[in-house]
């Protein structure tokens, strides 16, 4: 793993957060409790949410207090082009060049997901399904892909897929198919796998969202206000 400063370690502790759920959208980031949590000082928090203001994790002034960003339902269909684009070409220099170790990391990451699945710790099994693919992402050691795909994660609906009965499960499934491709160095399988699996996730997102609209849906705006659609509906028919 590569030398991180403080602020980098405390970023990177809340993009897991922020996509895990621990920290929910529109929530407020109290720089002294994460301090006191993460045992450091206010400095690299600061540091910290700058950053990830920057990257569009969090909105708001970093000496006043800082929230985590709403989701934008506009630009979530190229953000899913793009991470597949992204993604995909950092998993396929991943395969090119993991180590021994690097896989048994993998292996590890994906054990400590499936037990967290097991013991129904849902934010602890979407804790280690970011740090699964982050792990991937920081093989092939290319910092810039690295960081616009955090970029996108930013401005990605994880909190509503991770919400979708079943969905952390078969997720598991999936990083099982990925973890075979780098097993058998198979760099095309590898990208296949990982774009199947942004794709289910999406998919899924909008199935659910279509079949049960609930209010986290309707107030990211991937679904209309039934009630909302039916008063414009009677004022398009007055007659009813």
């Amino acid at each position: 793993m590569e030398y991180r400063t403080k602020e980098e370690q405390v970023a990177d502790y809340l993009r897991e957060g922020i996509i895990a759920g621990r920290f929910p959208r529109g929530s407020r980031l109290k720089q002294l409790e994460i301090a006191n949590l993460l045992q450091t000082s206010i400095t690299p928090v600061r540091e910290a949410l700058k950053l990830l203001a920057a990257e569009g994790y969090v909105v708001g002034d970093s000496y006043r207090g800082a929230t985590v960003a709403p989701f934008d339902i506009s630009a979530s269909n190229e953000m899913l082009h793009l991470r597949i684009l992204l993604e995909t070409q950092l998993v396929r220099a991943a395969v090119e060049q993991a180590t021994a170790a690097d896989i048994e990391d993998l292996r590890a990451l994906q054990a400590e997901f499936e037990r967290a699945l097991a013991a129904q710790e849902n934010e602890a099994a979407r804790a280690a399904n970011y740090r699964f693919h982050r792990r991937i992402f920081e093989i092939p050691k290319m910092p810039q892909t690295l960081h616009f795909v955090q970029i996108l994660w930013a401005r990605y609906p994880f909190d509503l897929i991770n919400k979708i009965k079943g969905r952390v499960g078969r997720a598991a499934a999936e990083h099982d198919e990925l973890l075979k491709a780098f097993i058998g160095r198979d760099a095309a399988a590898a990208m296949l796998a990982t774009r199947q699996h942004i794709e289910s996730g999406w998919i899924e997102l909008l199935n659910s969202v279509q079949s049960e609209p609930t209010a986290d849906a309707v107030g990211a705006g991937l679904v209309a206000d039934p009630l909302m659609s039916r008063g414009r509906k009677a004022r398009q028919d007055p007659a009813r």
